[in-house]
């Protein structure tokens, strides 16, 4: 996804070129299928994705057995553990979204990033507080090195309240990412219980604050590079919110391994399957039980590979805090408590690329 905590990618230990205003150009956006890589997009060959990566040992939930008896659903929150624990992330089947909703919804997004010029500018925006905007890399030519990406964000829960304000071209867009937002809302919802219950901590500890809480949809496209072992879509971060689930078009997406710090590319199936990533604030509630996932988004020189992260999290100025139960005199709480606006008023004031973490803002040290 989308939004977090960026390693550092722009100091002059850390990147080959730095940041160069006569080269500051809108005509070197990458959706203007560009023959070359701007200098400001170029990354020190530390930080470069492999050619070959090796691929990532992808834990899958079949959500399918979750409400067909003690036993089963035991055996699901047992496999979720496990792989909030080993892995940071997982992917889920049978979590009862129709194939149809997810074919309308990706393709409604490409829709969008197909549009003339001038209507994407009518959501651009520079503002992280607002609603809805659209943007390049991380905040928009704000950054000192630049990603190689266009997005759309939007909020999204509840439909009803936000609908009016999205894109109304292409002409289904409202339709088909209100079904899907509305969908991927309710699988939120229950996942959140299996893993509050994985924590000991019973399902209904954050039911209500998640049904009210926020929903944030943020849409990506990364275009072809033409050397794209130059850049990346998106550096290595990781997502504020309690977790994430993602929708992708295809290959691309990297993820930090937890057991021996290689990066690794998780790869595509075109089954219907998501993949959900465990955030910061989940890394609050659980103490560091759960860890946040480190991911990072690759390119290709081929063709537009897009990405639909719904992130959700309590309500925009709702406190997340350690859970009370897995505190003790072994296990002293290790984070302040955060909301989803402490985090924007954080991204407004941080250069994404320059390193600076949320996630390590709170936590406690001695």
């Amino acid at each position: 996804m989308t939004t977090g905590n960026y390693p550092d990618t722009s100091s002059s230990t850390n990147t080959a070129t730095a940041y160069n205003d006569d080269d500051d150009d809108d005509d070197d956006k990458p959706e203007r299928g560009l023959s070359h890589v701007p200098q400001r997009y170029v990354l020190n060959p530390l930080h470069r994705s492999v050619s070959d990566p090796q691929a990532a040992d992808v834990p899958v939930v079949d959500l399918a057995d979750l409400h067909k008896g003690p036993a089963q659903r035991s055996t699901v929150i047992q496999g979720i553990k496990n792989a909030c624990l080993h892995h940071g992330f997982f992917q889920v089947v049978n979590h009862g979204i129709c194939q149809s909703v997810l074919d309308g919804v990706m393709e409604s997004a490409k829709g969008f990033f197909e549009l003339p010029e001038e209507e994407k500018l009518k959501y651009i925006s520079k503002d992280v507080h607002k609603p809805v905007r659209c943007g390049t890399s991380l905040k928009d030519q704000a950054d000192k090195v630049q990603f190689w990406r266009v997005f759309l964000k939007h909020y999204a829960h509840p439909v009803s309240q936000w609908i009016d304000l999205w894109p109304n071209d292409p002409p289904n867009y409202r339709k088909n990412m209100g079904e899907y937002s509305a969908e991927v809302m309710n699988l939120a919802i229950e996942l959140m219980e299996a893993i509050t219950e994985s924590l000991g901590l019973g399902p209904n500890y954050l039911g209500k604050e998640m049904e009210e809480g926020m929903q944030v949809i943020i849409l990506n496209c990364y275009p072809p590079c033409p050397d794209p072992r130059l850049a990346l879509g998106l550096p290595p971060h990781s997502d504020y919110s309690c977790f994430t689930i993602l929708l992708q078009s295809s290959q691309g997406l990297e993820i930090k391994d937890f057991l021996d710090g290689e990066w690794k590319v998780v790869p595509h199936k075109v089954d219907g399957s998501l993949q959900v990533h465990i955030g910061d604030h989940l890394e609050v509630l659980s103490n560091g039980i759960y860890r946040s996932l480190i991911h990072r988004a690759t390119l290709n020189s081929e063709k537009n590979r897009i990405s639909i992260a719904s992130l959700h999290s309590m309500g925009l100025e709702k406190k997340m805090v350690t859970a009370a139960e897995l505190v003790d005199e072994q296990h002293p709480r290790g984070y302040r408590e955060s909301s989803f606006k402490d985090f924007l008023n954080f991204l407004a004031t941080v250069d994404g690329s320059e390193g600076k973490s949320f996630l390590d803002s709170l936590k406690i040290t001695n």
